[in-house]
């Protein structure tokens, strides 16, 4: 049996997980979306026999982690019998905002889905109607029961800080995880493409997590911190100007019309992988890895 190396990039990063967009429908229309980077102009889904090919070729360069993300991945019907049909993995999460998963957490949990991140920036339904263009913030509300009742755990609830429109919700936010148990607070910086509004001062977040925190746990993954205040644990995410996010990224992309992507913010390097049999995903994995450089670094 052919013995395949780990993935490891010129600037020494070793990929350990794929983060796969298996479609760029949502059924949601929020005004910070990123579209995981890609075009938003047209619909695409990656076919159901490219992911699995890839991720058993993956799983022999020893990438254990995958994350299924959108548009809204719940949107496909297929997901539960994708998930179903994969190898053993560390890890099989899914990133939703939240809407189908009173619907389809037991199912997803059946098929052998691990836990889920869910998108809740407020837990006012005014603001989530201005945020998303949707009345659903009580089915994303059953929606992390659904996932917390069917051991989709740990819950990681994303919060994107969005600057006078919900960045007096943190500690709101914070009371709602406590109430849980396995349940994550990511306080998320806002990639701001659009001009939404101006910057939240992040650093000041951050001096007053740690203020309240009785101990601070620093991730191995992008040195992020971890902040465990009264019962809650509170992760920031801050990938602007980020050296160090970039240096520690572990993270190959795939996007919805089947290409390997090596960064968010780059759409340079694209690897074609749509219509690739199994043997041959390892050259491509291969080659979009040789192709990956941090977005930001220490040098500028």
């Amino acid at each position: 049996m052919q013995q395949y190396h780990p993935l490891i990039d010129p600037y020494n990063r070793r990929i350990r997980s794929l983060r796969i967009s298996v479609t760029n429908r949502c059924n949601l229309n929020c005004i910070y979306c990123h579209h995981e980077g890609e075009p938003a102009h047209a619909q695409s889904e990656i076919g159901r026999d490219t992911i699995i090919s890839l991720v058993h070729a993956a799983l022999d360069h020893d990438v254990r982690r995958i994350k299924f993300t959108g548009g809204e991945p719940l949107l496909r019907s297929d997901l539960a019998d994708i998930i179903g049909e994969l190898p053993r993995l560390d890890e099989i999460s899914v990133t939703t905002n939240g809407t189908l998963l009173p619907k389809y957490a037991c199912d997803l949990a059946s098929a052998g889905l691990h836990r889920v991140n869910i998108s809740l920036d407020t837990l006012h339904p005014e603001r989530y109607r201005m945020i998303t263009g949707s009345d659903m913030l009580d089915t994303v509300l059953d929606g992390v029961h659904a996932a917390a009742d069917a051991g989709l755990t740990p819950i990681k609830l994303n919060m994107v800080l969005l600057n006078g429109i919900n960045d007096d919700e943190i500690w709101d936010l914070i009371e709602f995880t406590r109430s849980y148990r396995d349940v994550i607070l990511q306080i998320i910086e806002l990639l701001d493409f659009a001009g939404i509004c101006e910057p939240v001062d992040m650093d000041a977040v951050e001096d007053t997590l740690r203020a309240r925190a009785s101990r601070i746990i620093t991730r191995s993954l992008h040195r992020r911190r971890k902040y465990l205040i009264s019962g809650a644990e509170v992760e920031l995410v801050r990938p602007i100007d980020n050296s160090e996010f970039c240096a520690h990224c572990n993270r190959l992309r795939v996007t919805s019309d089947g290409k390997l992507k090596g960064c968010l913010l780059s759409n340079e390097n694209l690897v074609d992988i749509s219509h690739a049999s199994e043997e041959e995903m390892h050259a491509l994995l291969e080659k979009a890895v040789a192709m990956r450089k941090p977005y930001y670094s220490s040098d500028g």
